[in-house]
């Protein structure tokens, strides 16, 4: 006998099973995509045991003729690609043709489905070790049902890889929230043993949109998420970023789709990492629901069976556009910068969501800017901080004597600024401001560290990258690819302040480094940008390495704890803070500032009760 034997149809199929069904949530995925590449409108999902006993999933798309139901369960057969044309610009979710082949091998499936114009709808099921289709004539509307039970029922050993019904509803739970996060406008319904979970109207308006990312993602999301809308060069990217406030102990609320495709890629994750860097609290990670439209044939997603990856074609113009359009949009949150789109308030208040936020606002009429008194020479932060004198030593601060200035109660028909104006300073530590909404705490050293620390920035970048040639040139063994690179891309090293030459097949030479980091380790860096470089297509790190030294500055610049400062000293303080970029994060990702409303404040005294 051959050693080499053809495998049966429904062996093949169970082999082919273990790449695409893992456990229940693994076959509504597929048939949620499939159902919204029919066109759906409406997607029904009853579940019964956490998928394991019954998944049924109807849809009222597009539908299967009578004729091609069978070749519908058949492995490789599918209606969304023809020829390597249509492989290189997928715009479809679905495509390999192997899901119903494989669930039904591992299932007890039915597939009924009618078409429009059609009197009745037929069904097919297989049947036997050869998994003959039978098709049978089936009461059925436009649209398609299929009904998967018993899964693993044939393969005993996978079914005990299955954990609890909990826990296999909460795998099945969040693919339906993905999925439900990536088409606004079908509408989407979850049971789970009979009991309605989900229910989802259409999102035809912005307001609905959002009123089904506060259901899905939670009201606190919402509240704290800032709208992002950028378009450039024929990518955009729109949806939601979460305020670094709204950062998370796991990474546990961050969905990223592709052309609509929820995806997992590491040039994606680290330019999001990027943008937050200079915001957010050590080891905590960022929210967000964030949605990238670009040309199909820019972006490659035959790369992983699950097709939960994707391969760009540009990977560096990807990963820069990401970054500076994030990086952007958290700078632009100041206090009275930007204001939360009604939209936002208005879908937090819909029936299928929870209350409007009531606590911190980032936002308030602009009002008049308070200027102190000629006399006092106010805490001018121009001034008064302590300044790099060339990026080198530091001049003490100048801190006027000068005695308070009395600013008179805020009547709830004036126009103040947005964080108010000082009435008091707490411990020397927090300044107590009274502003239109209630009573604002400020962090005075935080809020200082970040203000000197952006000026320090933009100081740097004014002054542009200076090198410092190094009296012994470095040479660094690195991989003829390295090599290669760094000989044909000189001007990205020359931006970050580097020369570096080739010396061999294998060589490169070191001549000059930035002047702020005459003391680094150069060849580390050099290394680690290559690295960056050829992995994703970018590398901050020389970026990095001076925003911790200016940080570090920063820090030892600003105003201490302890420090007794006047009224207008306080008032100017709150006045840059309005001014400054991220100035709701210290340069650690600590908050600088909150806001306590008169609700707040009358709950708490049990006030109206």
């Amino acid at each position: 006998m051959s050693k080499i034997q053809l495998l049966d149809s429904r062996l093949a199929n169970q082999i082919a099973a273990g790449e695409v069904v893992e456990r229940p949530a693994s076959v509504l995925k597929e048939l949620l995509e499939n159902a919204l590449d029919a066109g759906s409108e409406s997607i029904n999902v009853d579940v019964e045991q956490g998928g394991v006993k019954l998944l049924r999933v109807r849809d009222n798309g597009h539908g299967i003729e009578r004729e091609d139901l069978p070749l519908a369960l058949s492995r490789h057969a599918t209606s969304k690609i023809r020829g390597l044309e249509d492989l290189e610009a997928i715009g479809t979710l679905g495509f390999r043709g192997e899901a119903l082949a494989a669930i039904s091998s591992v299932s007890r499936l039915t597939l009924a489905s009618n078409v429009e114009g059609e009197a009745e709808g037929w069904q097919v099921q297989v049947e036997g070790r050869d998994m003959a289709p039978s098709v049978t004539p089936a009461g059925h509307p436009r649209g398609t049902t299929v009904t998967m039970r018993d899964l693993f029922f044939n393969t005993p050993a996978r079914r005990r890889f299955l954990r609890t019904e909990k826990t296999e509803f909460n795998h099945l739970e969040e693919v339906f929230r993905r999925i439900a996060l990536s088409e606004f406008n079908t509408a989407f319904r979850l049971t789970h043993n009979q009991k309605v979970i989900h229910q989802l109207p259409a999102g035809l308006d912005d307001t609905l949109r959002a009123a089904r990312v506060a259901k899905l993602c939670g009201k606190g999301f919402m509240e704290q998420a800032i709208p992002v809308d950028v378009e450039r060069d024929g990518i955009r990217l729109h949806g939601w970023m979460g305020l670094p406030t709204f950062s998370r102990s796991q990474a546990d609320l961050q969905y990223f789709y592709v052309n609509g495709r929820v995806i997992r890629d590491k040039v994606v994750n680290h330019a999001v990492r990027q943008a937050y860097a200079d915001v957010l609290y050590h080891g905590r990670h960022p929210a967000y629901v964030l949605f990238l439209e670009l040309d199909p044939a820019m972006v490659d997603v035959n790369v992983h069976p699950t097709k939960h990856e994707v391969r760009f074609r540009e990977q560096r113009m990807v990963h820069g556009f990401l970054y500076s359009s994030l990086h952007r949009a958290i700078a632009e949150v100041r206090p009275g910068q930007e204001s939360a789109p009604a939209v936002v308030e208005e879908a937090l208040s819909v029936p299928m969501s929870a209350p409007t936020q009531g606590s911190m606002s980032l936002s308030a009429p602009s009002g008049r800017p308070y200027a102190p008194p000629a006399s006092s020479g106010g805490f001018g932060y121009g001034q008064g901080m302590r300044q790099a004198d060339a990026y080198g030593a530091l001049v003490q601060p100048q801190v006027s004597e000068a005695a308070p200035s009395e600013m008179p109660p805020v009547s709830e028909d004036e126009t103040v600024p947005p964080l108010g104006y000082a009435v008091a300073q707490l411990h020397g530590i927090f300044i107590l401001a009274e502003n239109q909404h209630g009573m604002v705490v400020v962090d005075m050293h935080a809020a200082h560290e970040r203000i000197t620390y952006e000026r320090l920035k933009q100081s740097w970048s004014d002054d542009k990258v200076r090198s410092q040639p190094l009296l012994v040139p470095v040479s660094l063994a690195v991989s003829s690819r390295e090599a290669d690179f760094a000989e044909e891309q000189p001007d990205v090293f020359t931006r970050l302040g580097f020369v570096v030459e080739r010396a061999g097949p294998e060589t490169l030479v070191v001549r000059e480094v930035p002047a702020m980091l005459r003391n680094s380790d150069s060849e580390s860096m050099v290394r680690d940008v290559l690295s960056d470089l050829l992995a994703q297509g970018s590398s901050e790190r020389i970026e990095q390495k001076l925003d911790e030294l200016l940080s570090t500055m920063a820090c030892h610049g600003s105003v201490r704890a302890n420090r007794r400062l006047t009224i207008p000293e306080m008032n100017a303080l709150l006045r840059d803070m309005e001014a400054t970029e991220r100035s709701g994060q210290c340069n650690h990702g600590r908050p600088t500032w909150t806001q306590m409303s008169l609700k707040d404040l009358d709950r708490l005294f049990m006030r109206g009760q």
